[in-house]
């Protein structure tokens, strides 16, 4: 991961191991993270809850990872299954910051 192709907003709040470390104030930016995170799972990959929150462990060190996997599937970027169990990406939206840098 290169830092210098994340969004200009969002650089100060990952560390250089990719790991966010801080969840930022402004939505602009929180939105910027949460389509970074979207990023770093394989499309058309199915994912239990627990993959999702290990996963999402090792890329933040701020402790919420369910604040985090809650705004993956309220902002549009992975369904799951009505119980919560299963989770899956969705294709990413077109207007998604990472989605215009990759």
């Amino acid at each position: 991961m290169e830092r210098e192709t994340l969004p200009r907003e969002l650089r100060p709040f990952v560390d250089d191991t990719g790991r966010l470390t801080q969840w930022p104030a402004r939505q602009k930016v929180q939105r910027q993270a949460i389509d970074y995170f979207a990023s770093r799972f394989e499309e058309g990959r199915e994912y239990a809850e627990r993959e999702v929150n290990e996963l999402l462990c090792e890329w933040h060190t701020f402790g919420d990872w369910a604040l985090l996997r809650r705004l993956l599937f309220d902002w549009g970027h992975m369904d799951r299954q009505p119980d919560g169990t299963r989770y899956r990406l969705r294709a990413r939206p077109l207007d998604s910051p990472v989605a215009r840098a990759s």
